[in-house]
């Protein structure tokens, strides 16, 4: 598959993907676990169906030590065993955040609330970003068709 635009060659997008790189650093930098992160960036992908992400944050959750067993549950992490319940929570707003055309209304006040036992209001605000950040980042490339497999760990560091 080809990409139908060049995103580094589009002054506009280049520009603005800078920006929202910056974003994603500051994200790392944040308290919430980069596990976490890795696993919210892909669950979010996989729902929008963005086979770019889904394959970068796969390879760099492995890259930074996530087992195979674990990224190959993610899809099914409510029936998965291996998921802590702040994991859970975290994948349970991902899901609700991500499909908010789905379910009218939004987040539920129960799924906010399980994630507020597990994190604190940086963390939440770290959680709140990355689930916003990553579906943009999937829109993005689902709409250009960025071709998946290419990606390696570190190519964006």
């Amino acid at each position: 598959m080809e990409a139908r635009l060049n995103l580094v060659a589009s002054p506009v997008a280049a520009r603005f993907g800078k920006h929202i790189v910056a974003a994603s650093r500051v994200l790392e930098e944040s308290t919430l676990p980069a596990a976490t992160q890795e696993l919210v960036k892909l669950r979010a992908s996989q729902i929008n169906g963005c086979g770019f992400c889904t394959d970068m944050h796969t390879k760099d959750a492995a890259h930074a030590g996530e087992t195979p067993t674990r990224l190959n549950l993610v899809a099914a992490w409510r029936e998965a065993k291996v998921f802590t319940d702040a994991e859970r929570a975290a994948l349970e707003l991902t899901e609700q955040g991500t499909r908010i055309a789905d379910a009218a209304g939004g987040v539920t006040d129960e799924a906010w609330a399980n994630a507020a036992k597990h994190y604190d209001e940086e963390q939440l605000a770290a959680l709140v970003c990355v689930i916003a950040l990553i579906n943009a980042f999937n829109r993005g490339n689902v709409i250009v068709q960025q071709p998946a497999g290419d990606y390696q760990p570190g190519q964006f560091a």
